[in-house]
């Protein structure tokens, strides 16, 4: 029989990531492929760095929490196809989530409206939400 919880245990676990992560992480948008998981080494270049706010995410309701403040990185640090982000501590050391991303409609763990960056160009994630699922 597979683990059901309610609502209110789902928010939260979800609100635990961020306790969890701390304020003022770093995501940084990569190429390629994920790492296996998010103690395995970087994989691909780094793309975008973003700072991201002290309250980087919204209290959950509904088994999800979205981002919240913006999400920026006004110069993209190379050129490349975005593949995955990383999300680390405030430190930009320890990493604590990873997943894909993908063009809009694509199906990746994050989407955005334009996965290839170029040298410069203004990076900005305009949804990001995190779901628990029940079981």
């Amino acid at each position: 029989m597979a683990l059901k919880s309610s609502i209110a245990v789902r928010n939260a676990m979800l609100d635990a990531v961020e306790t969890s992560i701390g304020a003022s992480p770093v995501m940084r948008i990569r190429s390629g492929a994920p790492p296996a998981d998010v103690t395995a080494g970087d994989a691909g270049t780094t793309l975008a760095e973003i700072a991201l706010p002290a309250d980087w995410l919204g209290a959950a309701a509904n088994a999800s929490k979205a981002k919240s403040g913006t999400w920026q990185d006004l110069s993209a640090d190379a050129a490349g196809t975005a593949g995955h982000y990383r999300i680390y501590s405030s430190g930009g050391t320890i990493c604590h989530l990873q997943g894909t991303i993908t063009a809009t409609g694509g199906g990746g763990d994050m989407e955005v409206s334009n996965t290839n960056l170029a040298s410069g160009q203004e990076f900005t994630v305009s949804t990001f939400t995190l779901t628990q699922p029940d079981g």
